[in-house]
């Protein structure tokens, strides 16, 4: 072999061995083997408390709950920097938000705990589960976009959603929410509680294996197409998106979010995995419930817009711009509470209690 192909291999070996991460640690088998049984221990201690809470739990079983909790929380963080133990990492997950909602389940709400879950839980838990609230906005997008399509092929789809009512308003050219300025603090209850009970269904509907929240985000997105394509062809396009902007900006996601709650409910009934099925349920309802409550305030404020400020006079311009900032806050508010969570705390103190060394995972 001449110089310039020694070289070439030489350079070509070093690449490779030069993009070779080291540092990063394998879990073998070996440790998985002997901290499996406390991860055993800590499943039978939360399926001991069944509905009952920690009130069924010795002194002594409670005192393991807490010692396992911090353990595993700091086994989380290792198995978390193994690419290749990414099922265990899912399954430890599960098993600590399990043990998280039982040893905090029994605090009473008072009221710093309820503005703490609005300033910082909701935020996270949205954006840990914000695919589920992406597909349903996508499936209603996909009615929305049926809708439009079916309606400019035949106009009679019109009156069969929208009604005689509706739609001699629409062929008038006129917007039929001129009603809503003459009635305004009961149009904006009689709104709110409407949105409230479509949100409450649309995520409560998820326990029908998901196909009564698909069908109602579905559904939803046809009637919205079918009312976008009548206005459009009425020449009214304007009138429609400049009421529907103020309030819809809020609205909108809301029911997103309550329909990414339901889809939530669903997959753990379905999709139960490595947990037991009630456990999966409990844990992905879990979220969908807060989910579902979080979303309370967006609803509210929905409707006080939807009942003084969507319907009135103001130009349009003014309604876009209104539409724009409440737009902004909900980005902003969304992508908030990104301190650190307690879950992460207990797993850095909990490295002082673990009784191996993190280095005897490694062979």
């Amino acid at each position: 072999m001449n110089n310039s192909n020694q070289s070439k291999l030489a350079a070509s070996f070093e690449f490779r061995f030069s993009n070779f991460d080291f540092r990063a640690p394998m879990i073998s088998s070996r440790w998985i083997g002997k901290r499996k049984p406390y991860w055993d221990r800590l499943g039978l201690i939360i399926e001991k408390t069944g509905r009952r809470g920690l009130s069924v739990l010795t002194y002594s079983e409670l005192s393991e709950l807490g010692l396992l909790y911090r353990q595993i929380a700091a086994d989380l963080a290792s198995v978390r920097e193994d690419p290749l133990s990414r099922p265990w990492a899912e399954y430890l997950n599960q098993l600590l938000a399990r043990a998280h909602n039982l040893i905090y389940m029994g605090r009473r709400a008072h009221a710093w705990y309820i503005l703490d879950f609005y300033r910082r839980e909701f935020p996270r838990v949205f954006r840990r589960t914000w695919k589920y609230t992406a597909l349903a906005f996508m499936l209603f997008i996909a009615g929305a976009i049926a809708g439009f399509l079916a309606t400019l092929g035949d106009p009679a789809l019109q009156r069969f959603f929208l009604g005689p009512q509706m739609s001699a308003s629409i062929d008038r050219r006129e917007m039929w929410t001129h009603s809503v300025l003459t009635i305004k603090p009961l149009a904006s209850s009689a709104i709110m509680t409407n949105n409230m009970t479509v949100s409450f269904t649309m995520f409560a509907a998820g326990i029908l294996g998901g196909l009564g929240t698909v069908y109602l985000l579905a559904m939803n997105g046809v009637v919205m197409g079918v009312i976008g394509a009548a206005c459009w062809q009425a020449g009214m396009s304007v009138q429609l998106w400049s009421f529907v902007a103020p309030h819809g900006i809020l609205e909108l996601p809301a029911v997103f979010i309550a329909g990414g709650g339901g889809l939530l409910l669903a997959r753990g009934l379905l999709f139960p995995g490595e947990l037991p099925r009630r456990e999966s349920v409990n844990f992905y309802g879990g979220q969908g419930v807060r989910l579902a409550l979080g979303i309370i305030p967006l609803l509210l404020v929905a409707g006080v817009l939807e009942g003084f400020f969507s319907p009135s006079s103001l130009p349009v311009a003014a309604k876009f711009a209104c539409s724009a900032a409440a737009g902004g806050l909900l980005f902003l508010y969304l992508r908030s509470g990104r301190g650190v969570e307690p879950s992460r705390v207990e797993s850095r103190e909990s490295r002082v209690e673990q009784p191996e060394s993190l280095e005897s995972k490694v062979e």
